[in-house]
């Protein structure tokens, strides 16, 4: 377990809205976990300020986080599209990297450190208009390393794979 976690729910849009008095379609707080409102909020900030997460990555959606793990969907738009109309590696890559982040923000800490190694292994392809499931899940968090792995799956194909990854990050804040 992480040091000085708070496992309070956090605000992921700032306002004061009370979540009863949303519409029926929209999640209130106690329909989501405090892991996915901290990847939430996580992604919030750092959006804006990736011109590349910006450019591959804004229709990224969270479907859900439990405490080291994250489920999110990317609908394939030509931006991760290679010149053989299939995912091109860097969109997957980046995938790995950014959920990497992610699965560490789910733990609770809002500091999710600096790759220091990145792996990707491509198993099979996906189009413009696909719909892909990344699953990051954190294997180990110590005081100065974290382990992460990733896979994507064609959603739109019946789950096959993509691609699989690993990512290390240097946490030690």
């Amino acid at each position: 377990m992480a040091r000085g976690i708070d496992r309070k729910p956090v605000d992921t849009d700032g306002s004061d809205q009370d979540p009863k008095q949303q519409d029926e379609n929209s999640e209130t707080v106690s329909d989501v976990s405090w892991e996915l409102l901290n990847v939430r909020k996580h992604w919030a900030r750092m959006l804006p300020n990736s011109p590349i997460y910006s450019f591959l990555f804004s229709s990224l959606s969270f479907e859900s986080a439990t405490h080291g793990r994250v489920v999110a969907e990317l609908l394939l738009s030509s931006n991760h599209i290679n010149s053989k109309g299939t995912m091109h590696g860097v969109a997957s890559s980046a995938l790995v990297d950014c959920m990497g982040g992610l699965a560490i923000a789910s733990t609770g800490s809002d500091h999710t450190g600096l790759s220091t190694d990145i792996h990707t292994s491509y198993m099979g392809g996906a189009k413009e208009g696909e719909l892909l499931e990344i699953v990051a899940e954190v294997t180990k968090l110590g005081g100065t390393l974290a382990f992460i792995s990733v896979t994507i799956k064609n959603s739109s194909q019946g789950g096959r794979f993509v691609a699989t990854g690993t990512h290390t990050k240097y946490v030690k804040v």
